[in-house]
């Protein structure tokens, strides 16, 4: 079952740069670089001679905003966004970035994640007389900005982000500066680099940093605010320092392979990922085969530690729509079976390790064994290089809801069984923990505890959160 074809929905990616002559060419290109962390609506802000102008529109950045356009674009700055919803409704009104015109001037935002407080945030700001354009929860910091008692643009920054309640990574742009806001307990990515020029670059990935030959500074710091503008790079923290928690799932999954986390490779750490699971559920096989494409580093660690040969039983159709965002089971598994194919002479008559990254609803990786096993493999073994999914994320990554997890509602034969898979084991959660390292991860959705408080929405069976 890989992520990418359809068991969870991505989050967002934000990206902003400053102080660049070739801003809006460089935030689309850093932006695009993004796009596997949201397909379902994308735009751009840039600042030009003083005025903020934002071109965006449902579906990938190329559908959303023209190339030609804005590569006759002047500005020197500008921020990107690419979304899936995890809040808010799927429409043109909640696409980023925001809009909005306050008291400070006028200003542009972007946001990865989720404010788990935002229902009784903006019921407050509705009270006071508060208008929303959209259903988003990205809205309520432009609210709580515009209704601060404070002078000041960054006392208001400060002041209305000591309110916010969650994981998120939010990228405003203003006519004097570039800002960004990581939560307090750094769930959400959010990373500073350099071009070589000395442009600022704030982006949710380093992929984007590689994207338009930029460098990585550092990783902005959990409850940590950074602008940057004419006088340099600038920070304070507005949250008292917290435990580290951030999201295992941006290694076991979601960033880019070629991206790091703290200066550390996500290829590697998913590597030691396949590792680790070898070592705890070793497998008799005659192939290790990875899914495309996530699940494929953690397949070699696998297979190395294994003493097992690798190799491609599984070969992707880069040219389908990912499935996600299908609405249907049905057309989900139509779209698994356009998206992948078996290669019958790698498995034909052969025990295979099947190895992926996660498993939620194991759809998927039902429709992948059978797969499989049309191709002529005599046994599959699955090992997922995570442990079992077991509580809904209300961080910003949309998850099913909780009945709809397999792991925690079957047994491991059960689940077995259902995915038609000959054995299957996962990765213990203190081997993710000894793949990933020391610094603190949120395993919310392994059933380790919730960092944040969750505010529940009792007519719901889980909280609706972006």
């Amino acid at each position: 079952m890989s992520l990418e074809l359809g068991e969870l929905h991505e989050e967002c990616g934000v990206f902003g740069i400053w102080g660049d002559p070739a801003a809006p060419a460089k935030t689309y290109w850093g932006t695009f670089s993004l796009q596997h962390r949201g397909q379902e609506s994308a735009g751009i802000a840039v600042l030009h001679e003083g005025q903020l102008q934002v071109e965006k529109g449902m579906g990938l950045l190329q559908d959303a905003v023209s190339l030609d356009s804005v590569r006759m674009q002047a500005g020197s700055a500008a921020i990107g966004h690419v979304r899936y919803s995890t809040s808010g409704e799927s429409s043109a009104m909640n696409a980023q970035p925001l809009l909005m015109h306050t008291r400070f001037g006028a200003l542009a935002l972007a946001h990865n994640g989720n404010l788990v407080n935002h229902a009784v945030l903006r019921k407050q700001l509705e009270a006071n007389g508060a208008i929303f354009q959209g259903t988003s929860d990205s809205e309520v910091l432009a609210h709580l900005l515009a209704r601060s008692q404070e002078r000041d643009f960054r006392d208001a920054l400060l002041d209305a982000a000591r309110q916010l309640q969650g994981g998120y990574a939010f990228v405003l742009l203003t006519t004097s500066g570039l800002y960004g806001i990581r939560d307090p307990h750094g769930i959400r990515p959010l990373v500073l680099g350099r071009t070589k020029e000395g442009s600022g670059v704030l982006a949710s990935e380093t992929c984007a940093l590689d994207m338009i030959d930029a460098v990585w500074v550092r990783d902005v710091g959990a409850g940590e605010i950074v602008w940057i503008s004419s006088s340099g790079v600038q920070s304070l923290s507005f949250a008292p320092r917290s435990d580290m928690r951030a999201c295992a799932f941006e290694v076991v999954y979601f960033s880019r392979a070629d991206s790091q986390m703290a200066g550390e490779s996500m290829h590697l750490r998913r590597r030691l990922l396949g590792k680790k699971l070898a070592e705890e559920a070793p497998v008799d096989a005659d192939v290790v085969v990875g899914v495309p494409d996530s699940s494929l580093p953690a397949a070699m660690g696998f297979a190395e530690a294994s003493r097992l040969p690798f190799d491609f039983g599984l070969v992707k159709n880069r040219y389908i729509a990912r499935t996600f965002i299908a609405p249907a089971a049905e057309l989900r598994a139509q779209g698994v079976r356009l998206k992948l194919s078996a290669v019958k002479e790698v498995v034909e008559g052969r025990r295979v390790a099947l190895v992926d990254d996660s498993l939620v609803r194991g759809t998927t990786s039902r429709h992948i064994i059978r797969l499989l096993r049309r191709a002529g493999a005599r046994e599959v073994h699955m090992r997922i290089a995570s442990p079992p999914y077991l509580e809904p994320c209300h961080y910003g990554i949309d998850t099913s809801r909780a009945g709809e997890l397999a792991a925690r509602n079957l047994t491991l034969p059960e689940l077995a069984a259902m995915v038609g898979a000959d054995s299957l084991a996962f990765l213990s959660p203190q081997g993710l923990l000894d793949a990933l390292g020391p610094r603190g991860w949120c395993l919310a959705c392994f059933g380790q505890g919730y960092p944040v408080p969750v505010i529940k929405d009792e007519s719901q069976e889980n909280v609706h959160v972006q």
